[in-house]
C-alpha cells in the first residue's frame, strides 16, 4: 500500500476548530478571527460576546446604565475570548490536550492576545479571558458494532470520515498573570 501525501489527510485540528466556532456562534458569540498569528504564536479563535444590557434597560431594571451612551454599554458588557482548541483522539497521551497548555504556551497566547488588542484598540477596554476547548475525534468505522459508553458532548459533528465531540469548554482556563520574563 502506497503512502499517501499529507495533503490527502484532513486537517483534524481545523475540523475541531470548525465545531467550536459553530458552537460559539450558536451560543451568541461573534467570531472575530480564526488562527490569528503574530511573531509570538497563534490563537485558534478570537470571539466577542456582547452582553444583554439592552434587555435590562428595556425592562427598566437598571436606570443608571440607561443614562450612559450606547458605546459605554457595549464596551462594559462585551467580552473577548481567546480560545485554544485541542482536538485529540480518545486516550491521547496528553490528557485530551490539557497537558499541552503549558506555561510557555499560555505566555505565547497571552502575548499574541496583546498584539491583537494593539491592532484593535477599540476593543482594548473589553473584558478578556482565555478559554480552552477540548474536542475528541474518532474515525468513523464502517464496521462499528456494539455499544460504546460516552460522556454527554456540548456539540457534535461529522466531517471527512471523523466524528467530532466538543467534550469540554473550559472558561477562563488560565489568566494573564503569567510571568512574561
Amino acid at each position: 500500500m502506497a503512502n499517501l501525501p499529507p495533503s490527502h489527510y484532513p486537517d483534524i485540528g481545523h475540523l475541531g476548530e470548525d465545531l467550536v466556532v459553530q458552537w460559539l456562534q450558536s451560543t451568541g458569540w461573534i467570531i472575530l478571527h480564526r488562527r490569528f498569528s503574530s511573531r509570538w504564536g497563534e490563537i485558534d479563535i478570537i470571539a466577542q460576546y456582547d452582553g444583554k444590557a439592552g434587555e435590562a434597560e428595556e425592562e427598566g431594571e437598571n436606570f443608571s446604565r440607561a443614562k450612559r451612551p450606547a458605546t459605554a454599554n457595549r464596551t462594559q458588557d462585551s467580552m473577548l475570548a481567546f480560545v485554544e482548541v485541542k482536538t485529540r483522539s480518545w486516550g491521547s497521551w496528553d490528557a485530551g490536550g490539557r497537558s499541552a497548555i503549558t506555561l510557555q504556551k499560555q505566555a505565547k497566547i497571552w502575548r499574541t492576545a496583546g498584539i491583537f488588542l494593539a491592532q484593535c484598540p477599540e476593543k482594548a477596554d473589553y473584558s478578556c479571558r482565555f478559554d480552552v476547548a477540548i474536542v475528541y475525534c474518532q474515525k468513523i468505522s464502517k464496521n462499528l458494532t456494539g455499544v460504546t459508553a460516552t460522556h454527554e458532548a456540548l456539540a457534535t459533528s461529522s466531517a471527512a470520515g471523523y466524528k467530532f465531540k466538543l467534550q469540554e469548554y473550559i472558561l477562563a482556563a488560565f489568566d494573564s498573570s503569567i510571568d512574561n520574563g
